[in-house]
């Protein structure tokens, strides 16, 4: 669905589906965030060619465009904006942009593995090599949280990342990063 059918659909009150907004089946009373929820196997890709931070933000403006139907442009100029707060390569090799867009209904994500790290002004100054970006709505309160902290607390743990790394098969990495992964709250 393209950001301006979603946002209109939103405007009227209904989901995408002619839900009523607050329905969505994937919404339940004991909230439960999951990668299976934030993630497509079509958003998920090994990159060789990325050169520079500029570039990695370019992919996932691209991956963002073909998984979801954002326009690619808004999570580029999202995501190069949200970087001038602060940079979000978080240590270890791993970097976590993101970024609000508008006329998403619920917060997505997309993952790249570069086959050779890059220079992303980390905290830490390590090159990175895993990245995962979120894009969530402009109203997103707690959803959005808890997904950037699932993802910030799974991709701290060196096993993890260890197993990510050593596969270089897209729909592998869809399954490690999907497989059981959840942080349950009420």
């Amino acid at each position: 669905m393209s950001c301006t059918v979603a946002k209109t659909a939103t405007s009227a009150g209904l989901t995408p589906k002619g839900q009523a907004a607050g329905t969505h089946p994937r919404k339940s009373r004991a909230f439960d965030m999951e990668f299976s929820r934030l993630l497509k196997p079509e958003a998920v890709k090994v990159v060789t060619s990325a050169s520079s931070k500029k570039r990695l933000i370019q992919t996932f403006g691209d991956l963002a465009s073909a998984a979801y139907d954002i326009d690619g442009d808004s999570v580029v100029e999202a995501l190069t904006e949200r970087e001038t707060l602060g940079p979000t390569g978080v240590g270890h090799g791993v970097a976590l942009p993101h970024a609000r867009l508008e006329g998403l209904e619920d917060v997505v994500g997309a993952f790249v593995l570069l086959d050779k790290p890059i220079d992303y002004a980390s905290v830490d100054r390590q090159p990175v090599d895993l990245a995962f970006a979120l894009f969530a709505p402009v109203d997103a309160g707690v959803e959005h949280l808890k997904a950037l902290a699932l993802v910030a607390r799974t991709l701290r743990d060196p096993a993890f990342c260890t197993k990510l790394r050593a596969n270089q098969e897209p729909a592998t990495l869809f399954t490690i990063l999907t497989e059981g992964r959840s942080d349950q709250a009420a």
